[in-house]
């Protein structure tokens, strides 16, 4: 293992991982904050960097329709995206999961119009949680480029397309220091992509076309079947990335959970801050623990339930609403403690909508208000001007 440090922003971690991935066809559209993403790959395919087809179309949803083809073609393809743009995607995100096709792409999370915003939260991705896409949602750069180079080992071992979420300007734009693997170890972990199945002249076959209400529900059956596997996949991928680079990933991570009372759950770049408002806590003596949400399609039932059976009261810090309910974390972790004969307390909070910072102070207020409180309801708002 020897890996070179270089100070990258997230859109260059991501450019930067897929360039050693080594896809074979690339197909983007630009779109703020992802921008940078597709222009770096246009460059380095463009001056012979990358021996990729990086191919220029009209709209995300001809990029995703160009790596749809490039990926049943056999080729190992890349697109990346945000919000309104991955919106415009949303037919064909169907269509590429429902095919099992292994496409890797990256989504620059970015709240969703109207009005119009540049700023992050994740309910662009997370209104994509139906598709049949797995999704991993990164905390920091360097999980942005080792999500990737796995994103594609998981993909191709499971024929599921993964996207890999990263939160606009948080992460995108900001710069971090990011230990780069050498091509010819990142080789080992993810060497070239051999289809079963694809198409090709020589051999003839019928994919993705019509079918009717005798086999349909199987088709469903298997792709759910292959989320299941994801679960186990997922933190092979894991394991085996952390054996070749010393960077070890699953499905969620916990801090200090151990005989904690109080678990802040969240997913992204508020785990940094909700891990240091923990660490100052357990200085303090509060009985107080983390869980960062790696995975959320597959989603962890049975490791949530496993990380939170002990804990008094659960705080989930949802960056998305499901209008008419609540927070879309809280609704499903409320779904996988359900089984539990001791459930905690849930407090679902929904804040940092559009960009809105999550400091430590807001984290901090929120543990001290459940302190001796009971939920109410399934949605509590914070820091909204009323």
């Amino acid at each position: 293992m020897s890996d070179l440090s270089k100070i990258l922003s997230g859109n260059d971690a991501v450019a930067a991982a897929v360039g050693l991935a080594r896809p074979a066809v690339i197909a983007a559209y630009p779109i703020t904050p992802q921008t940078s993403i597709a222009e770096k790959l246009a460059e380095a395919c463009a001056t012979g960097g990358m021996p990729a087809r990086f191919i220029m179309v009209e709209s995300e949803h001809s990029a995703m329709a160009t790596c749809i083809g490039a990926a049943a073609a056999g080729s190992r393809t890349f697109t990346a995206t945000s919000s309104q743009g991955l919106a415009l995607m949303h037919e064909l995100l169907h269509w590429s999961a429902g095919a099992r096709l292994p496409i890797v792409l990256a989504n620059v999370n970015r709240a969703l119009a109207a009005p119009w915003v540049l700023w992050p939260d994740q309910q662009d991705s997370l209104a994509q949680r139906d598709t049949g896409w797995i999704q991993l949602y990164c905390e920091s750069n360097q999980e942005v480029l080792d999500t990737i180079l796995q994103a594609y080992r998981i993909a191709e071992t499971v024929l599921v397309p993964v996207m890999v979420c990263l939160e606009g300007f948080y992460l995108s734009h900001t710069f971090e220091a990011v230990a780069i693997p050498e091509a010819d170890e990142v080789a080992q972990f993810l060497p070239p992509y051999q289809p079963k199945v694809r198409l090709n002249p020589a051999e003839p076959h019928t994919f993705y076309g019509g079918t009717g209400m005798d086999v349909y529900m199987e088709f469903r059956y298997k792709l759910q079947q292959a989320m299941e596997l994801a679960k186990l996949v997922i933190p092979e991928a894991g394991e085996e990335f952390g054996r070749c680079f010393g960077r070890r990933s699953g499905l969620l991570e916990c801090h200090r959970v151990e005989g904690a009372e109080t678990v802040l759950l969240a997913a992204g770049t508020v785990c940094s801050t909700a891990r240091l408002v923990v660490d100052e806590r357990r200085e303090a003596g509060e009985a107080v623990g983390l869980v960062k949400l790696r995975a959320f399609r597959p989603f962890p039932t049975e490791e949530i339930r496993d990380a939170l059976k002990g804990a008094r009261r659960v705080l989930v810090m949802d960056r998305n609403i499901s209008f008419g309910h609540g927070g879309i974390l809280a609704q499903e972790v409320r779904s996988a403690l359900y089984a539990l004969d001791r459930r905690p307390d849930l407090f679902g909070f929904v804040a940092g909508l559009g960009g809105r910072d999550i400091t430590r102070d807001v984290l901090s207020g929120l543990l001290d208000r459940v302190r001796d409180a009971r939920p109410e309801g399934e949605i509590h708002w914070v820091g909204v001007r009323r």
